[in-house]
């Protein structure tokens, strides 16, 4: 996928998937990394030659492999598509397929489609989505159906594909009332003042959305749709929003899943396979807001934390029956392990003979079409998109109330210039300092001075810097103990700036 998804427009970069449709396996990435700055053409020949024996792949005549590309709508996306056909044509029994202007999410689920064996077309991904979401509307109970409010969705496409492919996943739709702005259509500039990112980040709303907006539900893309958060506009200021970030999609969706596995397990006339007990766990990193994880926790849920990175979320939550993971930035999806989509599949197909239209086998009904809805290859802004506004519908929920779910604490983000990022080494999913010794029982002690305190240092993946991520109750204490964690990391690994 050539794309750099929420980065300005005359960036560019590449995304590559899987065949299991999931990013590229960790373990490749040094050896992509590698052959992409190969100095000579000899040298790229050596990388590979050493590779594949390190690997043990075997060379014993041509294998046919196809490649799916896609981009983003980008101008430079066409000329790198092309570099990218030459590339892939240079390899024997390899063949390339130009899928077009795509978002990132849509070519992940294609992949993983022609793997599976099954039709993969873009209007296969729209479909399966669009059929889906009615079913999930459809099994909507009647009476919260009369009462539905505040109907119209208004959303920011960042000037990028996701803009796009909302307009036509609109018209298949034609029941939801969706205004889409920043479509690219507009004449505005991809992620300049717009677009998921911006949005979360600044917590300021998107150009193009007003005072007028006030009480609407709005939603915010990201230049590739891979990451998705919703906000309203306040009534006080039109620039400042009630941002409902991904921590809080990550609750929506795990609360209708454990109500509908809630269901599931009532007691009804039959009791077949009551033993089975469908493990649900939700997977977060550390920058997930401490309020957020209090409520999973609340509900009963099994809370797990990651380094931070997608690639170490998804690869958590596939150990669950319903692995459920989101970062606060907007991009996370739900995994369904195959044995529980046959277990659910065989316990609808049991209620639908004995008690058909019982609560029981809706339930399974709801979670089936939420296995089709989601896209299980890697987080998509259009299939959340979709889910949120069916979990609303449900639930008979305005923006207000799902934010109300929970209150985030007041939270600070800092970045600390060091001599050598790889000085420090951290363990617990980045929360605890391992090396430099001493440094984390300072931490702890700065910690311990503020009511719901919590600090932590990361090395940043790319530049000399340490990451410090701080919260507490109050906003000038979050402040107060960023800074005072900024001055142990540059007096512990830094330059010594702060004296």
């Amino acid at each position: 996928m050539i794309t750099a998804s929420h980065n300005k427009v005359n960036d560019n970069g590449v995304k590559i998937a899987d065949p299991s449709g999931g990013m590229l396996t960790q373990e490749w990435e040094p050896f992509a990394d590698a052959i992409s700055n190969s100095p000579t053409p000899q040298h790229l020949v050596q990388l590979i030659d050493e590779f594949v024996k390190k690997e043990n792949i075997r060379f014993d005549g041509a294998r046919s492999a196809e490649i799916l590309l896609g981009r983003d709508t980008r101008p430079s996306g066409e000329s790198l598509l092309e570099a990218a056909k030459q590339g892939v044509y240079s390899i024997v029994g390899a063949t390339a397929t130009d899928m077009g202007i795509l978002t990132t999410p849509q070519l992940h689920w294609m992949v993983r489609a022609r793997n599976k064996g099954m039709k993969a077309t873009e209007l296969d991904y729209f479909e399966q989505l669009s059929s889906s979401f009615r079913c999930l509307v459809d099994l909507t109970p009647n009476q919260i159906k009369m009462n539905k409010t505040d109907d119209k969705l208004v959303v920011d496409g960042a000037n990028g594909v996701g803009g796009e492919k909302l307009e036509v996943l609109k018209k298949i739709l034609n029941s939801m009332v969706i205004e889409v702005r920043n479509s690219g259509k507009e004449g505005g500039v991809l992620n300049e003042g717009v677009g998921a990112d911006y949005v979360q980040k600044e917590k300021v709303v998107p150009q193009g959305f007003y005072l007028k907006d006030v009480g609407i539900r709005c939603a915010s893309l990201d230049g590739d749709a891979d990451r998705l958060v919703y906000f309203s506009v306040q009534s006080n200021n039109a620039s400042n929003i009630d941002l409902v970030d991904g921590d809080k999609i990550l609750s929506l969706f795990a609360l209708f899943i454990k109500e509908q596995l809630s269901i599931l397990k009532m007691e009804g006339d039959d009791h077949v396979d009551e033993n089975y007990e469908a493990r649900l766990g939700v997977v977060q990193t550390a920058y997930a807001n401490g309020a957020s994880t209090d409520y999973l926790k609340q509900l009963g849920l099994e809370v797990v934390f990651t380094p931070t990175g997608v690639k170490y979320l998804h690869e958590k939550a596939a150990e669950y029956d319903i692995g459920i993971y989101f970062e606060a930035n907007g991009h996370g999806t739900i995994l369904f392990s195959e044995g529980f989509l046959s277990w659910l599949d065989a316990r609808n197909n049991e209620l639908s003979s004995k008690s058909k239209g019982s609560e029981q086998q809706k339930a399974a009904l709801r979670l089936l079409a939420v296995s089709n809805l989601i896209n299980q290859a890697v987080g998509d802004a259009l299939s959340g998109l979709l889910l949120v506004e069916a979990i609303l519908q449900y639930k008979g929920w305005s923006i207000h109330n799902w934010s109300e779910l929970y209150h985030d604490l007041p939270s600070r983000q800092l970045k600390v210039k060091v001599v050598d990022r790889t000085a420090v080494v951290t363990a617990n999913a980045e929360t605890v300092v391992v090396r430099p010794p001493l440094i984390q029982e300072a931490i702890n002690v700065e910690v311990a001075k503020y009511p719901r305190g919590r600090s932590f240092i990361r090395p940043s993946g790319t530049e000399d810097v340490i990451r410090i991520y701080a919260e507490a109750s109050i906003q000038e204490a979050a402040d107060s103990l960023a800074n005072s964690v900024a001055k142990l990391a540059d007096q512990f690994l830094g330059f010594g700036n702060s004296g």
